[in-house]
């Protein structure tokens, strides 16, 4: 990546084009089909194309001889037939370095998707280890009623002494 993150953007906005620079070319690929799609450039086609015809129109009506591209608009049409045969190009240029990036992005997702599975499948067998490791250790339950029962034994001991000896003292 030529450009980083950190790099503040040129204060002008137009577009460089080095001759045989196909990064170049391809980013004013991008922006030109970007310019395209946008509802600015219809409108702008639809003023053109609105004051076009509205001029040869009005100069057939009014003069004859001043009017550059009288009724079927052969010269619009001719217009409109190489912004075709450029754009088409340009389009297809844009999307195919789109279809990259995305490419690239999918591949991306997948390394990251299958990290997280390892991951995943590496904490589930520490989890299981630990379960097992867990059964044979006495837990503080089990220590607990063994020394209930131990007390209890205790007190049952005691108990039976104190009975003897009072047996034993009558």
């Amino acid at each position: 990546m030529a450009e980083s993150l950190d790099t503040p953007l040129e204060s002008s906005r137009r577009l460089r084009f080095n001759g045989g620079d196909s990064e170049s070319f391809g980013r004013f690929a991008e922006a030109t089909a970007r310019f395209m799609g946008s509802p600015k450039f219809i409108l702008y086609m639809t003023i053109f194309v609105v004051a076009w015809i509205s001029a040869n129109v009005i100069l057939v009506a009014y003069a004859k001889h001043y009017a550059w591209d009288p009724y079927p608009f052969i010269l619009l049409n001719l217009a409109f037939s190489t912004q075709a045969s450029y754009s088409a190009p340009l389009i297809l240029l844009a999307q195919n370095r789109q279809d990259d990036r995305d490419r690239v992005t999918a591949e991306q997702d997948r390394q990251r998707a299958e990290r997280n599975l390892a991951d995943t499948e590496f904490l589930t067998r520490e989890i299981a280890s630990l379960r097992l490791a867990m059964n044979e250790v006495a837990t503080r339950d089990f220590v607990r009623g063994e020394l209930r029962d131990l007390l209890d034994e205790i007190r049952e001991m005691t108990e039976d002494e104190d009975t003897n000896d009072d047996q034993d003292n009558n």
